[in-house]
């Protein structure tokens, strides 16, 4: 119909329901049924990594976010006592403060966005940018000093955070 590719179907379905969820993470009342519509979400955006043939970032998406982050979620949630009785009303200039600063975040965010669509990927061949195979090579022959640096950084930042966490014995 009209030369549409399944590509451009699966962005307008992947899309519509990422805004879905989206909206239904906003509007729904429990916050488990929240933070399931934002794992929903979470697998929509990884779809869209892997339309843009971004396989790793797709992957990291989901191990990273939907797996790691809202589990994390889920537990500061049901740790909570989300008692509606306990729980302080907002006043409307407060909303109307809140409805301000997302407006003003939109606008800011639209302005960073203006001229991006002349931005290309020149190096590494644009076609297989996100693949793992051309991740590893770049990384390891062109990155591979810093690679190592900042591992270890973290490693460094472990032992600290071992040794601040350990509990003295005497």
């Amino acid at each position: 119909m009209l030369g549409y590719t399944i590509t451009q179907w699966l962005f307008g379905i992947l899309s519509f329901l990422a805004i879905m969820f989206g909206l239904l993470v906003v509007f729904s009342k429990n916050p488990v049924n929240s933070v399931l519509y934002l794992v929903l979400t979470f697998f929509c955006i990884a779809g869209h990594y892997l339309l843009m043939n971004a396989q790793f970032l797709a992957i990291v998406h989901i191990v990273v976010y939907a797996g790691a982050i809202l589990v994390l979620f889920l537990f500061i949630i049901m740790l909570m006592n989300l008692n509606e009785d306990s729980e302080p009303q907002r006043t409307w200039l407060t909303k109307i403060i809140a409805a301000a600063s997302g407006g003003l975040m939109l606008f800011v965010l639209i302005g960073s966005l203006k001229g991006a669509e002349k931005l290309t990927l020149t190096s590494y061949g644009a076609a297989q940018t996100g693949m793992v195979k051309n991740l590893g090579k770049v990384l390891f022959k062109d990155f591979l000093f810093p690679f190592e640096i900042i591992s270890v950084l973290l490693l460094a930042a472990m032992v600290g955070v071992i040794l601040i966490g350990k509990k003295e014995t005497k």
